[in-house]
């Protein structure tokens, strides 16, 4: 009998639902769990929770709230040795990588615990006669996620965390590929103090996800997946009057430009395009080096790293990367491959075919390498996710600003570079959400906000840090008059009242 993975909902484990989905182990190839797929009267089980629980838990002061996220951060960090090994035999992420997911979320979590501050509204004392104007921010009431198979902890705590901080309710769908530590964070934040029904975490494929979307009790979705789901997700939620974030898929550059500094850009560049087997929205599978001269050194250095790579499961402390998600991952990585090679592609370095002795039926991807993509390649439009790193050649600084600027996707971009003003003028001119100079995965710290442009994300609103509060609340202003029993003039009664 596999182990069964339930819903959580008002505190407690829930076994409800017909249908259920098998959770792969990556690196054996096997289903080592079943999760249940639920449907809307399942989500109505969580709305009835979260609505009960919400009256109390928006009444509690900011900075009990704030303990909470205190105590559940302690928590998180007692038990992420479990929480790493249980997220990288459902994800293929070796376990260094999977502490760092749960670390990146973290730190979205030390930001809320900081919520009473950041929850102050403004005041102007004076602003007409005897009169003031303050404002407040305010929770929205539900709000829900539907979050990625690639980070099952980082993107839910980017979320609930923010979510809850300000007073919400909050329902989670997970991925049903790795559900398991999306239940176990929301197991402690119950005993991290959390009232039952805040934080409620429903599994389910797009029958929840449709749910989820029409229920007119949830204010607010936010959501990160492919550009295609992205989009719909926006549609049928703002149709439906919802606040909605939704982000997508990337195509995200590396510039190298000719005074870079080859041997860090080359350690750089395997860990951001190959670590996680590639399956991270802010992955660097592009690389463009500004010159022949800078791309011949460029690939002459590269191909020994890539060899060097140590491909294994997620368990063993020596390798770089793990296996990809699933079978069909891995069948659709290695499509694009072939694809890339039909286009005119030169593949330098083939990753398939690769197998693990004793893990033969794993969902290994070996490390591949391509030289000479150019940008009408199917290939080098989409979005691979995986240990596919790709060169395109730029002839000067303007074609490696314009690559970039004119991808469908604008998630993130790097350059790599000593020359601050190339640097400061490649800033400004990319036509990209997130830049990093001289940083491969430009990541923004959690007190800052997460989000990229064009088809890498649709909405207004950035994760986390204030764009997340601004995201999860609602802004009432009051403009005050107290009497001091004098009368005005009534016929002023009738104008449109200004403070002049």
């Amino acid at each position: 009998m596999l182990r069964q993975i339930d819903h959580f909902i008002g505190g407690s484990s829930v076994a409800s639902g017909d249908r259920s989905g098998d959770v792969f182990n990556p690196s054996a190839g096997e289903p080592q769990a079943s999760v249940r797929l639920g449907t809307a009267a399942d989500l109505q089980k969580a709305i009835d929770a979260a609505n009960a629980a919400l009256p109390g838990w928006a009444a509690t002061n900011p900075q009990r709230r704030a303990r909470v996220m205190f105590n559940f951060k302690a928590l998180v960090e007692k038990n992420m040795e479990e929480l790493a090994a249980t997220l990288a035999s459902e994800h293929g992420k070796v376990i260094a990588d999977a502490k760092g997911d749960i670390q990146r979320g973290l730190e979205v979590i030390e930001f809320a615990c900081g919520i009473p501050h950041v929850l102050k509204g403004e005041f102007t004392q004076g602003a007409g006669p005897g009169i003031d104007v303050y404002s407040m921010r305010q929770p929205l009431g539900i709000g829900a996620g539907i979050t990625p198979f690639n980070f099952p902890a980082m993107i839910p705590m980017w979320m609930f965390g923010v979510a809850i901080a300000c007073g919400n309710a909050f329902i989670l769908k997970p991925s049903e590929r790795d559900p398991s530590v999306p239940v176990r964070l929301a197991e402690l934040m119950k005993e991290a103090g959390l009232p039952d029904g805040i934080l409620n975490v429903v599994h389910g494929d797009k029958e929840m996800v449709d749910a989820i979307l029409d229920h007119h009790d949830i204010k607010a979705v936010s959501f990160v997946g492919s550009s295609d789901i992205a989009q719909y997700i926006y549609s049928r939620g703002t149709a439906n009057g919802k606040r909605v974030q939704a982000f997508g898929g990337a195509k995200n550059h590396g510039i190298v430009m000719p005074d870079a500094d080859l041997d860090q850009v080359v350690s750089d560049l395997t860990g951001a395009a190959f670590g996680s087997a590639g399956e991270r929205c802010m992955a660097l599978p592009v690389v463009v080096p500004v010159g022949e001269k800078t791309a011949d050194a460029l690939r002459e250095k590269l191909i020994p790293a890539i060899e060097a790579l140590r491909v294994g499961v997620s368990s063993d402390p020596d390798a770089h990367y793990g296996p990809v998600v699933n079978e069909a991952h891995k069948n659709r990585v290695e499509d694009w491959i072939q694809t890339c090679a039909d286009e005119g592609g030169e593949l330098v370095v083939d990753g398939r075919g690769f197998t693990l002795q004793g893990h033969e039926k794993g969902y290994f991807v070996g490390p591949t390498l391509f030289d000479h993509v150019k940008p009408h390649f199917r290939s080098y439009q989409e979005e691979i996710f995986g240990p596919v790193l790709q060169i395109v050649r730029a002839a000067d600084f303007n074609e490696a600003v314009r690559l970039p600027s004119e991808h469908q996707y604008g998630n993130g971009v790097a350059i790599f570079t000593r020359n601050g003003h190339a640097a400061r003028e490649f800033a400004a001119r990319v036509n990209v959400g997130m830049v990093g100079i001289n940083v491969p995965i430009p990541v923004p710290v959690a007190y800052h906000t997460f989000g990229g442009w064009k088809r890498s994300g649709f909405g207004d609103t950035n994760q986390h840090g204030m764009e997340g509060v601004k995201f999860w609340t609602k802004v009432k202003t009051v403009t005050a008059r107290w009497p001091d029993g004098g009368v005005g003039d009534g016929g002023n009664a009738f104008i449109i009242p200004t403070m002049g």
